[in-house]
């Protein structure tokens, strides 16, 4: 068995509840709603997603967990003072890949562990993380129903968030989606979060900055 990651890298967190955080991320190729490949994307249940996870792939063998979480802990600064050692594990799907082993590895070197996750995977029992984030796409089943973080990318048909809205969740976030109607979509989005309270708006940091 392999871990297949498409990149380790640190900077700062872009979206969500921990935006403008200092983090590593541990980005995990393959995804189960669409195959990271152009050709795809038109019938791919995800058809929107603006994530390379598919090209220069490093492979670290299962019986080489130590060396991946050490790859993770060298990006951190340690000879920092404050701020909490922080792992995004997101890809992709990361919950194809994440196991016990990794992060045991990982909390073993001081890190908090946060996921991005499409929902529709359970996560193991025996995994131990201490954020999650849950990210709905339209037309799938959605099985992770509770978690820290709900950011729902918008609009998409047939998941809007009324759908969402009564889940288990501490932080309801909407971020407009990429590409060509941008604008629109920034628009739209600003105006349901004001009609909607609950809802608090999510912009992708990193890219307004210029940083991956």
């Amino acid at each position: 068995m392999t871990y297949f990651i498409k990149e380790i890298y640190y900077t700062l967190q872009g979206e969500g509840a921990h935006s403008g955080r200092a983090a590593v991320i541990c980005r995990f190729a393959g995804c189960n709603l669409w195959s990271g490949y152009e050709d795809d994307r038109s019938k791919a249940i995800c058809n929107f997603c603006d994530t390379n996870f598919v090209d220069n792939i490093r492979r670290f063998a299962k019986n080489e967990v130590d060396i991946l979480a050490d790859t993770i802990a060298t990006l951190w600064p340690w000879n920092t003072i404050g701020g909490s050692p922080y792992v995004i594990c997101t890809g992709g799907e990361p919950l194809l890949q994440l196991d016990k082993p990794l992060c045991d590895a990982l909390h073993a070197n001081g890190f908090e562990i946060g996921v991005e996750t499409n929902g529709t995977i359970l996560i193991n029992s025996k995994i131990d993380i201490d954020w999650l984030c849950v990210s709905p796409k339209a037309n799938t089943t959605l099985l992770l129903i509770s978690g820290n973080e709900l950011k729902l990318i918008y609009p998409q048909k047939n998941a809007m968030p009324e759908l969402f809205v009564d889940l288990s969740f501490t932080h309801f976030f909407l971020q407009p989606m990429d590409g060509p109607d941008q604008a629109i979509n920034i628009q739209s989005t600003t105006t349901y979060c004001l009609k909607h309270p609950k809802w608090k708006l999510s912009l992708q940091l990193h890219k307004i900055v210029g940083i991956s």
